[in-house]
């Protein structure tokens, strides 16, 4: 059996007819950038989410650098961050003139309340939690930390459109938040796309004429300096058809998710994420299912030589871990657990089958696992 980690004509097999006969109209009328089904998308956003605005981007990279220059946090500012994540959430504080700082990792492999506050210096102005692997942080600690020290939250949630806290979905916490389209993304376009979400008027106002070249309503006036980073209508029009059914989507990874727990909670030597209903303060949509395994990287040529795709996120390493960024912090959690987290496939194009066959083979590897 050959199950590539993920299968990336999927994203458009699954819904291949309707999103063609959704596309002819938008190459009919040649309606492509801030047209109505932008404004649509951005809408049905909004209202899955819980917030008043959405706007759309070019990418989630570009979303956090327009929400961290709206907010005015600029040269000399520190913006506390995971280090485990993607370089993009880094780069967007860098990009920005500003300092980011890295904390360490709690036992679900989000960012440590207790680290943040640790870090916090009379130059922090911003907490950027990283909503990992379609999971959100205890965003109630986080809250407290930053009111109680007058700092903003900006949300990297890029993993997680859909998962909640309480109740409360990702991308409401803070001053703003993001999300990611990548095609591999629970919802995903055929390329680069993202999106802005906050509650608050003037910085929706202000990120919508950062996006457009600083131009705003009155003719193509520009009203500041700004760039391009407009999420285009051929993305939107896509998304749109994909979002009739994204219940279902997030409903299958979560039945995959459960039966990874099933099949695998036994082996001693691997940890699992928690279980789908297993901790009520959180709704997880299972962006990723990352793993602890003991001897891990031989588990991964294992499973390449069953032919069954897996990969250690950001190229294996956490973001302290790379030493041309000039990272200089001791971080034993996120050190832990980067010798031992591989991520399984977990996408909707899996079958059942597909599914116990690789829980097969993980618990046909450990007990051949010699230390």
């Amino acid at each position: 059996m050959k199950i590539p980690f993920f299968r990336y004509g999927h994203v458009f097999r699954q819904q291949q007819d309707e999103i063609l006969s959704a596309l002819l109209p938008i190459f009919e009328k040649g309606s492509f950038i801030l047209q109505n089904d932008i404004l649509e998308f951005e809408s049905q956003i909004a209202k899955f989410v819980g917030v008043k605005h959405a706007i759309g981007t070019g990418n989630a990279t570009d979303a956090l650098e327009l929400i961290i220059k709206a907010a005015g946090i600029g040269p000399g500012d520190e913006v506390i961050l995971p280090s485990h994540t993607f370089i993009a959430s880094a780069a967007a504080i860098h990009n920005n003139g500003a300092i980011p700082v890295l904390a360490d990792i709690g036992g679900d492999h989000l960012v440590d309340p207790a680290s943040v506050e640790s870090l916090i210096t009379p130059r922090t102005k911003a907490i950027m939690p990283v909503q990992l692997n379609g999971r959100v942080c205890d965003m109630d600690r986080l809250g407290t930390i930053a009111a109680k020290n007058g700092i903003l939250i900006i949300e990297d949630s890029s993993q997680a459109l859909g998962a909640k806290f309480k109740g409360r979905c990702a991308g409401t916490f803070g001053l703003a938040g993001v999300f990611s389209f990548y095609p591999a993304k629970v919802l995903g376009c055929f390329g680069d796309g993202g999106m802005i979400t906050t509650d608050d008027d003037a910085i929706a106002a202000k990120i919508r004429l950062l996006r457009d070249h600083g131009r705003g309503g009155h003719g193509g006036m520009v009203e500041m300096w700004g760039r391009n980073s407009r999420l285009d209508n051929i993305h939107a029009t896509i998304m749109l058809v994909k979002m009739k059914r994204y219940p279902q989507e997030i409903l299958r990874r979560r039945e995959i998710a459960a039966k990874y727990e099933k099949s695998l909670k036994r082996i001693k030597e691997i940890r699992l994420p928690p279980a789908p209903g297993s901790q009520k303060e959180h709704f997880d949509i299972f962006q990723n299912y990352e793993i602890q395994a003991y001897n891990r990287d031989a588990l991964k040529e294992f499973l390449a030589n069953e032919g069954i795709g897996t990969i250690v996120q950001w190229g294996g390493k956490a973001l302290h871990q790379f030493a041309n960024l000039g990272f200089q912090c001791h971080l034993p959690n996120t050190d832990k657990l980067f010798k031992k987290c591989l991520l399984l496939p977990m996408n909707t194009s899996l079958t059942d089958e597909e599914v116990d066959f690789i829980c097969s083979r993980i618990n046909l590897f450990f007990p051949r696992c010699i230390s």
